[in-house]
């Protein structure tokens, strides 16, 4: 197995032929890219790799491919989160089989079960499993979180070794660094990476790295590693005409955030195929907005 994840960990998108099945050669090119360009860890069948577009059989299939395609490179972190905790141990047993160095697990989402509940179903697929966990701490799609004190109870008991904490907002990630020194922080939003970083954060995974892995990474080295927080606001200002648009609640009428990010690889030489169904290409006139934005950040 690799070393721990942390850093740049791109939430990697899944690679579709033109009839919506998994595309193993295109993956491959795709996870390469990201690894010459400064993916320090993987992470496989995540959100933005579209999981919930997944049948079990085929996130587990998606997930041994890609990690033994990665084949020790740098950490694979498998995302296997359902809502129940038996589907999730299934998808845990076989991405350890498979040689996956880590667990992301979102919380349990849709029903929105008690804290409590929630904190249950963590500890068991810690027990039964036994693989490293990275709490993925979503309340976006899960419909609550775990406080930064409740995360750092459950790595103090050895529960969990990391955290993607996708709230957004940096002081979640201030908090829990205040409470513990030992836990890994992933700033697991796109919008305050550069306050993550300076909150304390050891990566960032989210979506912005799985298109723009080298730029992310540049990010990463100013803030995290030379302590130089001026050069990353310089560096962030090339990231904010994209993230206007991104971000923009107008935005989620006309595009959809991973239509967007799918484009933004295709863009730049790299075709992951289009999102599943419901979702779509984007059209002629969305690709005009996105192109000149992404133009500014890759230049």
């Amino acid at each position: 197995m690799a070393s721990a994840a942390r850093g740049i960990t791109p939430a990697s998108l899944t690679a579709w032929d033109g009839n919506e099945q998994y595309d193993p050669a295109a993956q491959e090119r795709y996870i390469t890219w990201l690894l010459e360009n400064g993916a320090d860890s993987i992470s496989v069948a995540g959100s933005t790799g579209e999981m919930l577009a997944m049948d079990n059989d085929e996130q587990i299939a998606i997930i041994d491919h890609v990690t033994r395609f990665v084949a020790g490179q740098v950490p694979v972190l498998a995302s296997v989160g359902k809502y129940g905790t038996a589907e999730t141990l299934k998808l845990a047993h076989a991405a350890k089989a498979s040689g996956a160095d880590q667990l992301m697990v979102i919380l349990p989402y849709y029903y929105t079960p008690s804290k409590e509940a929630a904190i249950r179903h963590i500890r068991r697929i810690h027990d039964e499993v036994g693989l490293p966990i990275c709490l993925y701490n979503n309340p976006n799609f899960a419909g609550y979180e775990l406080s930064p004190r409740q995360a750092a109870e459950l790595f103090d008991d050895g529960v969990v070794v990391s955290i993607k904490a996708a709230h957004g907002d940096p002081a979640r990630v201030a908090d829990l660094r205040a409470l513990s020194e030992g836990i890994t922080i992933f700033y697991g939003h796109d919008y305050s990476p550069l306050g993550g970083y300076a909150a304390g954060a050891d990566g960032w995974l989210s979506g912005l790295p799985a298109a723009f892995p080298k730029q992310c990474r540049e990010l990463q080295t100013a803030v995290r590693d030379e302590k130089d927080l001026d050069k990353g606001r310089e560096l962030w200002k090339k990231f904010v005409p994209f993230m206007e648009y991104f971000m923009d609640p107008a935005r989620a009428q006309d595009a959809h955030w991973l239509e967007i990010f799918k484009y933004a690889v295709k863009y730049q030489g790299i075709d992951t195929g289009s999102a599943r169904s419901p979702l779509a290409e984007l059209s002629d006139a969305q690709k005009a907005k996105v192109e000149p934005l992404i133009d500014t950040l890759v230049a």
